[in-house]
């Protein structure tokens, strides 16, 4: 089962792999076709009710197929308004045939006649909310006609991953989905899935489609992308200052630091975009842990271990804080060895390089193939999500798994991790889990590949911070 926001993904990753959307439509226009054959016989009359959107582009692409039936496309609205460019291109394919094709300015007077078959193509699985004009009535005179109703994808006026209707609906009497199962078509049994090509690896490996997720809302205010704080330093500095640093480049509002105060001075003076507060100290002891989660009360998400070190009474104040918290963290560094053993209501993304993996108890395989199915066993069996970070980093719920292939050889250097917690963070902030940690390791790598392409190797940790936001928001629409 697929929502319709990762299934918009899965189609971008597709065609970052090659294979366009042209080639898609292709596919899932035929896929109509042989649905209304399986409907009716040759000569039969079909009406088909088209949108603006890339369904509408499918229609298109099925009337073309249907040149045995009797076929009339109704296009709800201006041609020069169709949202793609290759639905627009098979619409005027339909004008080279010369296929009968009418633009529909008045859809309440709309009358499709009594064909034996209506294709419902007006609102595609984007679509949220009660439908508006002209597809109100468009719908409605679907409704009227007595033909077997052939709905593309979703009927018109469902909701994709919610099943309601809130306004008006198609009452189709059969759906073509593509690729798999919509949420709103798991009770149906008039389904058909169709496989239109999409490959394997347009869902198993992140893409630049699952940037889509970052789109944000023009009235958003501070803080609505995420208010960050770093507990780490004491026997390092550097470590803390570049995740926080990080959940800032990767989207974050606000960004503070919990340290000790023997090293506030130092990491304030990274940069003066972070919030720093100290407790006392030299390093986190577990006196400091009833006052630490009153501040991570007040926070987002919480980025556990970078610069802690692993003294025995700092992994004691890491249990402690874990087995108290109930919101959201990232763990990395030396706090990733004590999850395994603390029982916590928090929802916890863990970073672990294969050495780290290893000492949490979790699997060893030199195949990312072999490792992708051992991490989604132990993050099942740990009960948290693993980004696993290697040439192939490998990100998992314990139920869906993805891989990431960005990044390169000269992010061995020490602090690209620290990078990745505190951008993971940052999507934490407005993600769920699995596609946070997916997001924050694609955009890292990318991030560090446009580093060495520009100057080669000798990449510092803080050359990614520079690169972050144009890997998460320059790439969206390439």
């Amino acid at each position: 089962m697929i929502t319709s926001e990762r299934m918009a993904a899965v189609d971008r990753n597709a065609a970052a792999l090659g294979v366009p959307q042209k080639q898609l439509m292709e596919s899932s226009g035929n896929a109509v076709a042989d649905a209304v054959r399986d409907a009716a016989d040759p000569g039969a009359s079909v009406a088909v009710v088209a949108g603006r959107g890339n369904n509408g582009g499918d229609a298109f692409v099925a009337a073309r197929f249907l040149d045995d039936y009797d076929v009339a496309v109704h296009l709800l609205g201006r041609p020069e308004s169709i949202g793609s460019d290759v639905s627009r291109e098979n619409w005027e394919a339909l004008q080279s045939a010369e296929l009968p094709t009418e633009v529909v300015k008045d859809a309440a007077a709309l009358d499709l006649g009594d064909p034996d078959v209506v294709v419902d193509a007006v609102l595609g699985t984007g679509v949220a909310g009660a439908p508006r004009e002209p597809e109100a009535s468009a719908i409605r005179a679907i409704n009227r006609t007595d033909g077997t109703v052939v709905a593309v994808d979703v009927p018109s006026g469902v909701d994709a991953d919610s099943g309601e209707t809130p306004g008006v609906a198609v009452d189709a009497d059969r759906v073509v989905t593509f690729h798999d199962v919509k949420p709103a078509l798991a009770d149906r049994e008039d389904v058909t899935v169709a496989d239109i090509g999409i490959p394997e690896a347009a869902e198993l490996f992140v893409g630049p489609g699952d940037l889509q997720s970052l789109a944000r809302d023009p009235r958003a205010h501070k803080g609505d992308f995420g208010r960050v704080l770093v507990v780490g330093g004491g026997p390092y500095t550097g470590a803390p200052a570049l995740s926080a640093q990080a959940a800032l480049r990767a989207g974050a509002d606000l960004a503070y630091l919990a340290v000790p105060d023997s090293v506030v001075e130092p990491i304030r003076g990274y940069s003066e975009n972070l919030i720093v507060d100290s407790y006392v100290g030299t390093r986190l002891l577990p006196e400091h842990v009833e006052d630490l989660l009153y501040r991570a009360g007040e926070m987002d998400v919480v980025v556990l271990g970078p610069g802690l070190g692993d003294a025995d009474g700092t992994l004691a104040a890491v249990r402690q804080f874990l087995a108290g918290y109930e919101g959201t963290a990232v763990v990395d560094a030396d706090a990733l060895q004590v999850v395994p053993d603390v029982e916590t209501d928090a929802t916890l993304v863990c970073t672990p390089h294969q050495g780290e993996l290893r000492e949490m108890g979790g699997p060893e395989a030199e195949d990312w193939r072999e490792r992708a199915d051992a991490v989604e066993a132990f993050a099942a069996d740990l009960g948290h999500a693993l980004l696993v970070k290697g040439a192939y980093d490998v990100i998992s719920d314990g139920e869906a798994t993805r891989v990431n292939r960005t990044g390169n050889p000269g992010m061995t250097v020490g602090g690209t991790g620290d990078v990745l917690a505190g951008a993971t963070a940052a999507m934490l902030s407005v993600l769920e889990p699995l596609q946070a940690a997916s997001v924050a390791a694609y955009a890292n790598g990318a991030a560090g590949d446009e580093v060495v392409d520009e100057r080669g190797y000798g990449l510092l940790a803080t050359d990614l911070l520079d690169a972050l936001p144009a890997a998460l928001w320059g790439g969206r629409d390439e």
